[in-house]
């Protein structure tokens, strides 16, 4: 990872929209720790080979390049070794395409393969380049076949300012760049003393550079969403220029990704979170010491799973939609229903017409729906004031009519949201979205609040609801005011499933 003055890691909050437990899509393998080791045991034998570093323009970075290309070109993929020149040496990127999928909707998986001149560079970022790597070779074990084409790429010259990504965004014309439906950059995935944070793709931090191009959120719930399957929670870290997804949200391109820390210092409250010490992340980072042993087998364990699950989900989640089997613009009443036992004394989900609200300049209820112009929301009318038809005093529900649900093909529900709060929340307050079938209800996404002002903005989300097939079943949407006297304001419009 390119290093910058500081990271301001302590500054992050929780907040990314979480898929969870039936959501989740089809099953990855499993991706084996030893052979993810043994790549990263390769890299570190080519730089001590070859003056005790993996940088640009040096031996090291091209015997990398060589390694990996075999692997792949031995795996059965298409192989494309990019050059180009920056500080008087010729360096070179790594573009492996897997035969197949839709190449008008390509998603790309990418991380930096070169290390700085100080030292071999196994974390930063040996780490993700030897998880993709594997991730890559067990796309061909497996005979994957995705809907999306499927393109890995290993980048040179990250560490001189991310110029290897940026030549290979450069070279495209604009419809090629239009076919990259998606990319997720994996940089430092096996810190030491590690964070397990996931760019912001939904700016739901309300911090920094605000949110990726559309459809980074997604990513960010996709990765969110394994996390959550094994009980780790994550937090966000902001789409700050540092590694190679920058040139592709410039060029509009959704991306995400996962970052276990650089040189900051992991805070108290990070350490109750996660574990570890009150140091840095990387104490090694970009140091002579950044070897094989300046790795979290766990970290990078969990890791590479999670990019395996995020390949695997949304290679088959193409933007290509299916036939709709049920959609609700809720632009006509067809009969959601407020829950029995629901506890908020104010601000209750309604269909209705929702007018603008705000607070100190935050906007916490916009005047217009997703699409056409009612939607659910907590309390539509304005009021007096911000606080006074905004969602008080505990849980409010509405829920669909029964669906019944076709017995094949992929299930996917979308929709469009908000979560809007003010400073005086707290991560008690959320807005989820739940799947009703028989007498069990199941979270699919969840959204927190946190103490921070976050204004309202339509997002997008998807969920799978594939393991449902056949069932009739109810779509529940669920806000909390817990906390005390938050100022909470919740909406969701557009609902479709479809089949593909």
């Amino acid at each position: 990872m390119r290093a910058i003055s500081a990271l301001g890691a302590a500054g992050l909050i929780a907040g990314s929209l979480a898929v969870a437990g039936p959501a989740q899509a089809a099953a990855a393998p499993d991706i084996p720790l030893a052979n993810v080791k043994a790549h990263l045991t390769q890299l570190q034998a080519i730089a001590t080979a070859n003056g005790g570093n993996r940088a640009h323009g040096r031996p090291g970075y091209l015997a990398s390049v060589t390694y990996v290309k075999g692997l792949l070109d031995a795996a059965g993929y298409t192989t494309t070794q990019q050059s180009f020149t920056y500080g008087g040496a010729t360096g070179y990127n790594l573009i492996a395409d897997w035969p197949g999928g839709d190449t008008g909707d390509t998603l790309m998986v990418g991380a930096h393969l070169d290390s700085v001149t100080a030292g071999p560079g196994i974390n930063d970022n040996g780490s993700g380049s030897a998880g993709n790597l594997e991730v890559a070779l067990q796309v061909a074990r497996s005979g994957l076949q995705p809907d999306r084409h499927l393109r890995f790429a290993w980048w040179g010259a990250e560490e001189q300012g991310l110029r290897g990504s940026t030549a290979y965004v450069n070279s495209l014309t604009a419809a090629q760049k239009a076919n990259i439906g998606a990319y997720l950059n994996f940089d430092m995935i096996g810190s030491p003393n590690p964070g397990y944070f996931l760019y912001d793709g939904d700016n739901s931090d309300n911090t920094g550079s605000g949110p990726g191009p559309a459809g980074s959120a997604e990513i960010e719930a996709v990765l969110a969403g394994y996390f959550t399957s094994i009980g780790v929670p994550t937090r966000g870290t902001d789409f700050d220029g540092r590694s190679d997804y920058g040139p592709f949200i410039a060029a509009g391109i959704p991306a995400g990704g996962i970052f276990t820390g650089a040189e900051g210092t992991k805070t108290a409250a990070q350490v109750a979170l996660w574990g570890g010490t009150t140091t840095r992340f990387d104490p090694c980072y970009h140091a002579a010491c950044d070897t094989t042993a300046n790795i979290n087998d766990t970290a990078l364990d969990r890791n590479s799973d999670a990019i395996a699950n995020a390949v695997w989900t949304l290679s088959s989640a193409s933007t290509g939609g299916g036939t709709t089997v049920w959609s609700d613009g809720l632009e006509t009443a067809t009969g959601w229903t407020n829950g029995s036992t629901d506890t908020a004394t104010s601000g209750l989900f309604e269909r209705g017409n929702p007018a603008a609200t705000s607070s100190s300049g935050v906007a916490t209820q916009l005047d217009a729906a997703a699409g056409g112009s009612y939607a659910l929301v907590t309390g539509a009318a304005a009021g007096a004031s911000a606080g006074a038809n905004d969602l008080d005093g505990g849980i409010s529900t509405i829920t669909s009519p029964a669906i019944t649900l076709p017995s094949g093909g992929t299930l996917t529900l979308g929709l469009s949201w908000y979560l809007a709060h003010l400073n005086n929340a707290t991560s008690a307050d959320y807005l989820r979205i739940r799947v009703v079938s028989g007498s069990t209800t199941t979270t699919l996404l969840t959204q927190t609040a946190s103490a921070a002002n976050k204004a309202a903005v339509w997002t997008t989300a998807t969920a799978n609801l594939t393991p449902y097939a056949g069932q009739s079943v109810r779509i529940q949407v669920e806000a909390a005011d817990a906390g005390t006297a938050s100022l909470v304001e919740a909406a969701v419009d557009n609902l479709v499933i479809t089949s593909s």
